[in-house]
């Protein structure tokens, strides 16, 4: 209002004017409808992502409870694995364990095999040795007899004289032919000497010579009898050998 008079009248507004305003406010209009359509679009997206993220959670959860076909749980694959490795652990063990039964076994065996070897041949020595004595049982009663033996021989080389000297060399002779007669029953024979190839085994060379009316190497004469007992030389022929 103005000093001294009246109050101006309105001043009205043009077309021009109008329009602009109605665009302006328009614009505003549709800008809030932007921002609230853009509002209530995130809106939704939001509930929507929880919307799935509480279903994939629950899945899960069921899944965890109830495995499908063919899958198992993390748990129950990692209890497997531990008891497959136990159990490898322990066939080693048992493995191990019968590996060394098995040695222990193999020695015991061959412990048995030499001990059963060592008996079969003390009980086959045994037996070789009964054999033995009782096959010579009598050689050491030969070989005591043999001196006797020797003087009987002696004697009756001696020639002579008188009847009762003859009468006495033939009752001398009988217990000689006796004592002969007697080592013969028990396996005892005299060693044949002259005229014989000489061996070593059997004889015993005291002399040697050159004689032409027997071959090399040849028994020439006998001093002293020799005597085997079975296939044992008791002793040996002393003998005189050709060359």
């Amino acid at each position: 209002m103005r000093r001294g008079g009246s109050a101006p009248a309105p001043r009205k507004a043009s077309t021009l004017e109008w329009k602009s305003v109605y665009t302006r406010v328009k614009r505003s209009r549709n800008r809030k409808t932007i921002f609230y359509s853009k509002d209530i679009s995130v809106k939704t997206h939001f509930k929507e992502v929880k919307k799935l993220a509480e279903e994939k959670d629950t899945l899960q959860e069921e899944q965890n409870k109830q495995p499908f076909d063919g899958e198992e749980p993390t748990e129950e694959i990692f209890g497997e694995a531990e008891e497959e490795v136990v159990e490898a652990s322990e066939t080693n063990e048992a493995d191990a364990k019968i590996s060394e039964l098995e040695q222990k076994l193999e020695e015991a065996e061959n412990r048995y095999l030499r001990l059963q070897a060592d008996f079969d041949n003390s009980r086959r020595r045994s037996k070789l040795d009964r054999e033995a004595a009782d096959k010579y049982r009598s050689q050491s009663l030969i070989t005591d007899l043999l001196p006797a033996i020797d003087n009987f021989e002696r004697a009756l080389q001696m020639e002579a004289d008188s009847e009762q000297a003859k009468s006495m060399q033939q009752g001398m002779e009988m217990v000689y032919r006796s004592l002969i007669e007697a080592l013969k029953k028990e396996g005892a024979e005299q060693i044949q000497s002259v005229g014989k190839e000489f061996d070593p085994h059997i004889h015993q060379a005291v002399m040697q010579v050159e004689d032409e009316n027997f071959a090399s190497n040849t028994v020439v004469e006998e001093f002293q009898k020799g005597y085997m007992l079975k296939d044992r030389v008791i002793r040996p022929a002393m003998v005189k050998v050709n060359q």
